[in-house]
């Protein structure tokens, strides 16, 4: 495709290799979301009926806080890191240099069109890329909007637009990038993961999966119902790491329900469908996807729709048994079943016999109960007596394990997911007696020297101190030579 040969072109132009130019991109790449923000807040609201509350607290706060972190950071990231030594490199350099991959391919989703579009972009500017950005159709407003206004500021070649559907997205991954990022589903995935195998391309793959949510009978239940029901039900149910289902005791399980039932009424009043605050389905075909996971279920909460609107009431389902159709996928929709188990052994047991989830939710007032579950279990992130939040720190990675993805991004994880870490070993041409034990021809005595220098780690010394500790190290590594060379009585001159 042409918008590729163009990026590849632009990017071995080298002109994303300076700094300077990064944080001109990204300054634009921020100017942008906050010149543009109603435009952006009408697009989401024809999409998928986001309130502007919605948008600046799941999509705009997000993506301007990635920017300004990187660009306060860049510096400091983009700088070769110095690493330990052992003797035998006492006296070289030895660092890692982060360098630009080339061509990125940063394909979004729709359920938060741009937060998950742009926060990938971020990473690929600072790390000096190429990008060529693949919105999702099924946001057709965003979409239209980010291929329309993200020219106007950023770079147009480096960091072109692909609109379009299934067969332009097969088009681009029948193209070379240096680095596949994909967020959504994990069929997709797989077909994104081979596609990427033919040319042995990296991939970066947000998923998703049914994250659990285990509330222990000892904590506070109106506080855990209060932030799980804002979880599950934001956007309408559509986001990755949503919690997916409840693990609880059959003795709480209905004052579960109880809790959820005021905390609906306090958060969209009697009428969900009215609610400024309560989004849609993103379409009929997965209002429909989502209407059939009812089948055999017993609804406690909800329950009503409106396929006109593509509208589902906020749903919570009781009495779920393992095998019911709701808990065969990732829901994504405002349905939330509750399982009951007999008490945080069978919990652990029911999450280890499945998918490795995106994320892990544990409400308990027992530091032993959120311990045993961090060290028994295993998910792309954890978050205990909360949902979501551990999205929203930069200083986290994001990003899941096994069937919910692979790779991690957000602040400086974004910048090392889109480098690579070129390791870098640059010797003087002097001390060439260093090097005796690795020449033949070779001999016990030279094992023993060699088996000695590159065992033995240098001291560490305090940042302040570093260089007098390397300069005195290296005057004595000197006599250690001379030392060694009579100890060990070398035959072979």
């Amino acid at each position: 495709m042409e918008v590729v040969e163009n990026a590849r072109a632009a990017f071995l132009s080298g002109r994303s290799q300076p700094l300077q130019f990064r944080v001109q991109q990204l300054q634009a790449l921020r100017r942008f979301i906050a010149e543009k923000e109603t435009e952006i807040a009408a697009a989401l609201k024809k999409d998928i009926n986001k309130s502007e509350f919605d948008l600046q607290l799941f999509e705009l706060i997000g993506i301007d806080t990635e920017i300004r972190l990187a660009i306060d950071r860049l510096a400091e990231w983009a700088a070769p890191r110095p690493v330990e030594k052992n003797l035998l490199t006492l006296s070289d350099q030895v660092f890692i240099q982060p360098e630009p991959l080339g061509v990125v391919l940063i394909i979004g989703a729709w359920n938060y069109p741009w937060a998950v579009t742009i926060q990938p972009l971020i990473g690929a500017i600072a790390a000096g890329n190429a990008a060529v950005v693949k919105p999702s159709e099924l946001s057709e407003n965003s979409s239209k909007l980010l291929k329309e206004l993200l020219p106007q500021y950023l770079d147009q070649e480096m960091y072109p637009v692909v609109t379009g559907g299934v067969p332009e997205t097969q088009e681009l991954l029948r193209q070379r990038f240096d680095h596949i990022f994909y967020t959504g589903n994990s069929t997709v995935g797989k077909l994104v993961m081979e596609a990427a195998s033919r040319h042995l391309t990296p991939v970066t793959l947000e998923l998703g999966g049914k994250s659990p949510c285990y509330i222990d009978k000892d904590c506070d239940l109106s506080i855990a119902c209060r932030r799980i029901t804002w979880g599950k039900f934001t956007n309408c149910g559509q986001t990755c790491i949503a919690p997916d289902y409840i693990l609880c005791e059959p003795s709480i399980q209905d004052r579960v329900i109880e809790e959820i039932r005021h905390t609906l009424m306090e958060f969209y009043g009697d009428d969900p469908k009215t609610s400024p605050d309560y989004g849609r389905i993103i379409n009929k075909r997965h209002f429909s996807r989502v209407i059939s996971l009812l089948e055999g279920t017993a609804v406690a909460l909800g329950g009503e729709s409106d396929e006109s609107q593509c509208y589902i009431a906020p749903t919570v389902l009781k009495d779920v048994k393992p095998d019911a159709k709701v808990m065969q996928e990732e829901i994504f929709g405002p349905l939330l079943p509750i399982l009951t188990v007999s008490g945080l052994d069978e919990a652990i047991r029911f999450i280890n016999d499945r998918e490795k989830p995106l994320a892990l939710y544990v409400f308990s007032s027992k530091k032993q109960v959120i311990k045993r579950m961090l060290a028994e279990t295993s998910s792309g992130g954890v978050t205990a007596n909360d949902v979501l939040m551990h999205f929203t720190i930069p200083s986290l990675p994001f990003g899941g394990v096994g069937n919910s993805g692979m790779g991690r991004y957000h602040g400086k994880y974004s910048f090392d997911q889109l480098s690579h870490l070129r390791a870098c070993l640059v010797k003087p041409l002097a001390m060439e007696g260093l090097n005796q034990a690795r020449y033949p021809p070779q001999c016990p005595a030279r094992l023993r020297q060699a088996r000695f220098f590159m065992r033995k780690p240098p001291c560490s010394f305090p940042s302040a101190t570093c260089v007098w500790a390397t300069l005195a190290s290296i005057l004595a590594l000197g006599l250690l030579i001379a030392l060694l060379v009579v100890l060990f009585k070398d035959p072979v001159k």
